[in-house]
């Protein structure tokens, strides 16, 4: 297998740039790279739009809270109607 060259890292286009590599191999034939970047204003908006999906599911368990399930069919035939 060839080595594979490693190209010079880009200049950041934001001053504040957070970066991250991950390098991962198994045995002699599988190596797994990846490679990661944000910005603090990508965590911030990350951290806004997680606590919106919360709040949306939260509400919506909470407003099932008073009813009672549905019954699925099992054959119940009620006292009324005999």
């Amino acid at each position: 297998m060839p080595d594979v060259q490693q190209l010079p890292s880009p200049t950041p286009s934001h001053p504040e740039e957070i970066n991250s590599t991950f390098e991962m191999s198994i045995g002699p034939y599988f190596t797994m790279r990846a490679s990661a970047r944000i910005t603090p204003a990508g965590v911030i908006s990350a951290g806004i739009t997680t606590a919106a999906i919360l709040v949306a599911v939260g509400y919506l368990i909470s407003s099932t809270k008073g009813r009672r399930p549905l019954k699925r069919w099992d054959g119940f035939i009620p006292k009324s109607s005999r």
